[in-house]
């Protein structure tokens, strides 16, 4: 897989968010050193990515792709596009994961783990999302792992 295709993976993975805000950040929302990698996904507060999640970013801040060209001399993309002064297009993006993963199982299955591991106002905050968005998706894995606990339990008796 292309380096700026896994590093759109590892975004979608981590931080479960939706293809057109991961394709709309710009180096502005990356800090790249030598100890650490951080993201700003239009949360209060920067994402630490550490090894080896942040190998992908290292590489495009290294030798940026699609910066080659007249049409993208100064862009300040982390994902720049074909198409002059634009970033990658989601369908584009969606097609390419599609073998690999499938983008909203994945994205939807992130938030609902991320919401079983910290209080939904924290993790809403971070991510950028409303808190009545993460509220939704805290109830539907409780309910999720509550109807699977008492099936469990139900195959469990004599």
């Amino acid at each position: 897989m292309p380096v700026r295709h896994r590093a759109i993976a590892i975004l979608l993975l981590v931080c479960g968010q939706p293809l057109e805000r991961l394709l709309a950040l710009t180096w502005d929302d990356v800090t790249t050193t030598d100890d650490l990698v951080t993201i700003r996904l239009g949360g209060a507060a920067d994402i630490e990515l550490h090894p080896p999640i942040d190998e992908p970013f290292r590489q495009l801040a290294a030798k940026p792709q699609n910066h080659q060209t007249a049409a993208h001399p100064n862009s300040n993309w982390l994902f720049p596009g074909y198409s002059p002064g634009r970033h990658l297009e989601p369908g584009y993006i969606a097609n390419r994961l599609r073998d690999s993963i499938g983008v909203r199982a994945a994205r939807l299955g992130t938030l609902h783990e991320l919401t079983k591991l910290a209080p939904t106002a924290i993790i809403a905050e971070v991510l950028g999302y409303s808190p009545a968005t993460i509220e939704l998706h805290a109830r539907d894995s409780a309910a999720k792992h509550a109807t699977y606990i008492k099936a469990r339990l139900v195959a469990a008796r004599p």
